[in-house]
């Protein structure tokens, strides 16, 4: 018993659609791990050189976390593909209330 659906026929058909989409979804994720490994040595970069302020390296290090979480979610995780906008919907909701109450807590101990 077979789990995959055909959409055609000829099951020879299928399967080479699915491996290229398989190549293809392969090629996208060992492009993102790459992008993310130089993302984390330019992170460790702007620590390591001197020359960097702390008012700079800290934003800076924020920045690249959140393209990298990026990457996470679209690439790793496959929130690109069809059929996954409620868990999106979600995980964006949950994120907006966190950045809300971190916003919140941050303008109270200014007053």
């Amino acid at each position: 018993m077979e789990n995959t659906r055909q959409t055609s026929a000829n099951p020879r058909i299928d399967l080479k659609y699915r491996r290229k989409k398989n190549a293809e979804e392969m090629r996208y994720q060992i492009i993102s791990f790459a992008l993310m490994i130089f993302l984390t040595l330019i992170a460790f970069g702007a620590v390591y050189y001197e020359g960097f302020s702390h008012w700079f390296v800290v934003p800076f290090i924020m920045l690249l976390a959140a393209i990298q979480v990026v990457f996470q979610l679209f690439y790793f995780m496959h929130m690109s593909h069809k059929g996954h906008e409620t868990p999106a919907l979600f995980l964006f909701s949950g994120l907006t209330v966190a950045l809300i109450t971190i916003l919140t807590f941050l303008t109270i101990t200014w007053i």
